[in-house]
């Protein structure tokens, strides 16, 4: 049997592939992987106070917000084409358990109502479910002792992980997305959730989520890098990939609706094994530290940022995610209108 991709076609000179590439047009109409400002989803970072719109050093273009610019920037962003946001809360005080992020009068839940007021159901509001922004200690669950230091404690975590689920339901998220990689978070967010009535909200789990470096800027961004240790585990190690096979599975099994691969420019291939594997939408995350080096290249010239950037989310598409979660959001919906 021939190697060939066209099987026994004939090769050179009665076969040019170039002859769909001379003319723009066809090059359009022959085009396997399409990208649009409906596959992106914007990663915003929400704060208490007023008036709040500071610049984040390490991701130009990107703000910390408070909840009056925070309705601003989404209205802007939604007459750009983008629909879909991911919110990521600030809160004013931290502990030990994170206890702010279960609060009525919490900063993710009054952006929640005040979105839901100024926009309606024209837009897509997805919640980040995790503690690492809210406790003092930087990691992602209530810690217990754990040979001779301290680690999240799995099991006691899951219960305020699922209150707070419930919370960001009940303030109008429209999908809950949480990025723990607790073991059962899945099972027990879903239990959460259908007990307060909230059965038809979906799930999209962070199912495969890397322990990378490449989430420098985003902790810049959120306040939340540990204050001792790190997240080896609880995130997965970069070097698995077989691992998120079974990870993935897992969540689905407990009634995840939707798939995360976290970060996604280095795990293009875990995407694809994904979506190949179980067939279900898969979402990538364009993580802070891929978007931060294409603004730095960019900003001193190496790089058509335009270029490389739709390159990047192309290739994130191609490889089999349905969603992009990225901070270029508002660049890209600018460039394919």
């Amino acid at each position: 049997m021939s190697d060939s991709p066209a099987g026994d076609a004939p090769g050179f000179p009665t076969s040019r592939p170039r002859r769909l590439r001379y003319n723009p047009l066809v090059r359009e109409l022959v085009r396997e992987t399409e990208l649009s400002s409906r596959d992106l989803i914007l990663p915003l970072f929400v704060r208490h106070g007023r008036g709040v719109r500071q610049e984040i050093g390490s991701m130009p273009g990107n703000f910390q917000l408070s909840v009056d610019t925070l309705v601003d920037e989404v209205g802007a962003a939604r007459d750009l084409g983008v629909r879909s946001f991911i919110l990521f809360g600030i809160p004013a005080f931290k502990d030990a358990t994170g206890s702010s992020a279960l609060e009525d009068e919490g900063i993710v839940q009054q952006s929640l109502r005040a979105l839901r007021k100024a926009h309606g159901t024209d837009i897509l509001l997805m919640t980040d479910e995790c503690f690492c922004e809210y406790t003092d200690h930087g990691h992602c669950g209530i810690l217990h002792r754990r040979g001779d230091g301290l680690d999240v404690d799995n099991d006691a975590t899951l219960p305020i992980l699922a209150a707070q689920c419930v919370s960001h339901a009940r303030a109008g998220a429209d999908v809950i997305a949480p990025s723990g990689m607790l073991d059962g978070m899945v099972g027990a967010i879903r239990r959460g959730l259908d007990s307060a009535g909230f059965h038809d909200i979906p799930i999209l789990s962070y199912a495969a989520k890397y322990a990378s470096g490449f989430y420098g800027p985003f902790r810049d961004a959120a306040e939340s890098p540990p204050q001792f240790g790190d997240r080896n585990t609880y995130q997965m190690d970069p070097a698995n990939g077989d691992e998120a096979m079974k990870e993935v599975a897992l969540d689905l099994a407990e009634g995840a609706d939707m798939i995360m691969v976290k970060p996604a420019l280095s795990y293009l291939d875990i995407i694809r094994r994904v979506k190949d594997r179980f067939r279900v939408p898969v979402a990538g995350y364009n993580v802070s530290g891929e978007f931060a080096m294409v603004k730095a290249a960019a900003r001193n010239g190496w790089i058509d940022e335009r270029r490389v950037t739709l390159e990047i989310l192309t290739s994130i598409r191609r490889a089999g995610a349905d969603m992009i979660l990225t901070y270029h959001a508002r660049d890209v919906a600018k460039w394919l209108r």
